[in-house]
Order: structure tokens, then C-alpha cells, then sequence
């Protein structure tokens, strides 16, 4: 590349960067994502992917957010449902009763801690708020799910995390098919987030859903053209920790794939991500580092 087009290219990636929304307000206290943030995940579910994610006990859910705290993440992401493919669908009450006294008890050992809640129920998202004081609602059926999704995060007036996803998590993994993975993708980002505008939701995080409805070539294409996603000028959240697309490319499981996570991370970082969502804090947090000292 010459001089010029050096240029150029730093130009456009200074405006795109100058444009992005670079603050979310949570609770009153505005969360600066001009440097990626890094939310660690903690699952009160006994059938996530992943078992090293899995904390059912009190003492072990706060050992867990003091684990993530003090090795650099900026949040905890809870979730009750596992959205794993073939995952057993659990009642809503199933659901609360799980994730409430999670939520209560990292409240009140943490009281500043930003606290991100995995649901795609608004009768659960609004529990979560109001009784559990979550900040953050994480969709990973982005409304699609729950069709009083959109106006409960309205009413909140909270954060919300539009991940796209094809089918349910009990199906999504069924031959999911597009004319263009990336373009679909885009394009269903875009009305939703539109929609999400139209009633005044103000802090839009936009997930393209890595692993959810997605073959592992399709997760891949649209890896490689995640700098298009910086149109939305929207925080980018990316979910890739120990995914199916990392561990069945190199035929081994979950538990072998932290190398190729710290890998794709550092990708994601390159192309645009504003949060990193993983099960491993500390290396996650180490690739941010690097990542922010390159661009210095």
C-alpha cells in the first residue's frame, strides 16, 4: 500500500471511530468503550457448553465475579437459560428462580459492578432490572422471541445487546441457510435497530451472533467482514469464547479451545469490537492490552 492510500485509510478509520457511539449509560454511570471492555460470563444454568462456565452455588458465583474483577473484565454476563444448540427449553419461572438469587447476591457483594443479564424474555428482563438491578439486558433472540421485548427495554430505558440468531436455540443448528450471510445479517441488524430507535431505545450494543444459526464456514464469512457491522456506528459486542467454530474446525472440544478464542479475539479486536464476552477473563484482557498498544 502506498503512502497515499496509507492515508486515506487512516482517515476513514479515524472518522469511523470519531462517529461510533463510544459510551453506554448504565444506571447513571456512563461506561467509556473507547478502549474494548471485556465481560466475563457466569451461567447459573447446570447444562451450559462450556463447564468451566457453569456456578450454581453462592460461594461459588462470587468467587467467580471477584475472579473476573480482578483480572480486568468490566462485566459479568448472567445468564439461566442455556442457549447451547439442543439445549432443554426451561420455564419462565424455571428461569427467574434460577437467576434471582444470583443477581441478589452479586448486588450486594458488589454493589458497582456492571451486571449484564442472558435472557430473551421480557417478563424476565424486567425482573432483572427492577428487582435484581441488572444494567444490561443481552438478547440473543434480538426481540424475535418475545414480542414485548422491545418496548420492556423502552420502559427500562436500560442497555440493550441486539444479537442476530437464526431459528431458537433448540433448532438453530438445523441446516440454518442465507443468500448472504453477511448482507443477511446486516440487513436484519438494521431493522431491528431501527425499530429499537423509533421507541427511543437510546444504548444499542449490536452482536452478530457468532455460533447462533450459523454453519462454521458461514461463521467464518462473516468474521472476516465484521469491519462492515461499523456502519451501525454502534458498540460491537463479540461472542466467540471456545464456540463450535473454533473447536470442530481442529476436531478437539470446549476445554482445548482457549488458544484459538485468544486468536479470534485479537481479530474481532482489529475489526471493530467494542466488548469481548468470554469465559476467560485474563487472556482476553491480555489481548485488549496488546491490541491497544499496537494502535498507540
Amino acid at each position: 500500500m502506498d503512502t497515499i492510500s496509507k492515508n486515506i485509510t487512516a482517515q476513514i478509520e479515524t472518522e469511523s471511530f470519531l462517529k461510533c457511539k463510544r459510551y453506554i449509560n448504565c444506571r447513571g454511570q456512563l461506561m467509556d468503550l473507547s478502549t474494548p471492555a471485556v465481560m466475563g460470563i457466569l451461567n447459573a444454568t447446570p447444562d451450559s457448553f462450556y463447564s468451566g462456565s457453569r456456578f450454581t452455588g453462592e460461594k461459588e458465583v462470587l468467587q467467580r465475579v471477584e475472579e473476573i474483577l480482578l483480572q480486568g473484565g468490566k462485566m459479568v454476563d448472567v445468564g439461566a437459560y442455556s442457549s447451547r444448540p439442543g439445549a432443554e427449553h426451561i420455564s419462565e419461572e424455571e428461569e427467574i428462580n434460577r437467576l434471582m438469587p444470583v443477581l441478589k447476591s452479586i448486588r450486594q457483594k458488589f454493589p458497582d459492578i456492571i451486571i449484564s443479564v442472558d435472557t430473551f424474555r421480557s417478563a424476565v428482563a424486567r425482573k432483572a432490572i427492577i428487582e435484581g438491578e441488572a444494567d444490561i439486558i443481552n438478547d440473543i433472540a434480538g426481540g424475535e422471541m418475545d414480542d414485548q421485548m422491545f418496548a420492556t427495554i423502552a420502559s427500562l430505558k436500560v442497555p440493550y445487546i441486539l444479537m442476530h440468531m437464526q431459528g431458537t436455540p433448540q433448532n438453530m443448528q438445523q441446516s440454518p441457510v442465507y443468500k448472504d450471510v453477511v448482507a443477511d445479517v446486516s440487513l436484519w441488524l438494521a431493522k431491528r435497530v431501527d425499530a429499537l430507535r423509533t421507541i427511543g431505545v437510546a444504548d444499542v450494543i449490536i452482536d452478530p451472533g457468532f455460533g447462533f444459526g450459523k454453519t462454521l464456514n458461514q461463521n467464518y464469512i462473516l468474521l472476516n467482514a465484521l469491519e462492515e457491522l461499523a456502519l451501525f456506528e454502534l458498540p460491537l459486542l463479540v461472542g466467540l469464547s471456545r464456540k463450535s467454530m473454533i473447536y470442530r474446525y481442529f476436531e478437539t472440544d470446549a476445554e482445548s479451545a482457549l488458544n484459538g478464542t485468544s486468536v479470534l479475539n485479537t481479530i474481532a479486536l482489529g475489526k471493530g469490537a467494542s466488548i469481548l464476552r468470554v469465559h476467560d477473563v485474563k487472556e482476553a484482557v491480555e489481548c485488549v492490552k496488546l491490541f491497544t498498544k499496537l494502535k498507540q
